[in-house]
């Protein structure tokens, strides 16, 4: 995209609302890159009773309610997997899927990933592991590759690559793995049965915030934040239940509004 936003946001739950809205109201370019909304934590919980101002409500009504939000703010939303931050020298690029768009600046509301890494997938990510295969398949055209995950997104990939003259292998995300090669992937073990692969596809709602923005410092379990929501990255600020506990919707609504007013204090300084 060739469009520069003062500010993109990875997330679309409680704290990229927040955030969205005061952003966009003090002028500011936003973009929002989202995951469907049913596959938040939120949206799963039977009844949320502990947000000030509004009557007990199910989490699926409550997401809808913010994500109307977020889409009436102004912000334009995306919805896909951002895949990773990359800093620039004045901007920062962002990869959501095969597409790339840019900004000043980031704030991150990605929430938390409970997911544990595959044996071998962070060993060998970008070495014949890849979350893209629209991004990466090409550079295994008529070899064999996996396909791990399950919905319409790991159909649509897998046919994807057999389209490009690979050979696929499709499991599911409930079956046990590991990935194991010298230097690169090679083999993907499921329950116990190896495959000889040249790539695995992981196809998963979301890429932990971990491995999103290289630089970032964790603590407890967060991102790393001071007052004003900064990271130790200058321009990325993070909010929400990224940052760690209390995972409270008032805590990632607040720090959500402090971020937008923090990123918004950032660019103005810079300009």
């Amino acid at each position: 995209m060739d469009e520069l936003y003062d500010v993109i946001i990875i997330g679309g739950g409680a704290a990229a609302t927040s955030a969205a809205m005061t952003l966009k109201n003090r002028g500011k370019s936003v973009l929002a890159v989202s995951n469907r909304s049913e596959s938040s934590n939120l949206y799963k919980a039977e009844k949320i009773t502990n947000y000030p101002g509004l009557p007990p409500m199910s989490g699926a009504e409550l997401t809808a309610l913010f994500r109307r939000q977020l889409e009436e703010s102004g912000a334009v939303l995306v919805e896909g997997r951002a895949l990773s931050v990359l800093p620039m020298e004045d901007s920062f690029g962002v990869a959501v899927g095969s597409d790339y768009y840019t900004a000043r600046s980031i704030l991150l509301c990605a929430g938390i990933t409970r997911e544990k890494l595959y044996p071998g997938e962070a060993e060998f990510l970008g070495r014949g592991v890849s979350y893209c295969a629209t991004c990466d398949g090409m550079l295994y055209r008529g070899k064999t590759v996996a396909v791990v995950g399950g919905g319409e997104e790991a159909v649509h990939d897998a046919d994807f690559l057999e389209s490009i003259g690979c050979t696929v292998l499709r499991f599911p995300q409930s079956a046990r793995f590991e990935i194991l090669g010298s230097g690169k992937a090679e083999t993907l073990r499921v329950g116990g049965i190896d495959h000889a692969v040249d790539c695995v596809f992981i196809i998963k709602d979301t890429v932990s915030v971990t491995r999103l923005v290289p630089g970032l410092r964790y603590e407890n379990g967060g991102i790393l934040v001071d007052r004003r929501m900064a990271t130790d990255v200058p321009g990325v600020f993070a909010a929400g239940d990224c940052t760690g506990k209390p995972l409270q919707l008032a805590k990632a609504v607040g720090e959500g509004n402090v971020a937008a007013l923090s990123a918004c204090d950032w660019l103005d300084g810079k300009n």
